[in-house]
């Protein structure tokens, strides 16, 4: 009984350690998101649109801010 308790504590240190390193890739890329966010609502273009959509897909989707509830 004890071992599981054990896997339980262990299992919970890594989901806060997950957590942290998803914080600090959010934080690094938030930039890079909030410009492309800008510039997307300021293009007309279709075709501008999409080649900037594709830059907003380049960070990593663990610096997405939408995981932190």
């Amino acid at each position: 009984m004890d071992t599981n308790r054990n896997l339980t504590i262990m299992a919970k240190k890594s989901l806060i350690q997950r957590e942290k390193k998803r914080k600090k890739l959010e934080q690094k890329y938030h930039l890079i998101r909030r410009s492309s966010k800008e510039e997307i609502s300021k293009v007309r273009s279709l075709s501008d649109k999409w080649e900037i959509y594709g830059k907003l897909q380049s960070p990593p989707r663990n610096s997405a801010p939408t995981l932190f509830l």
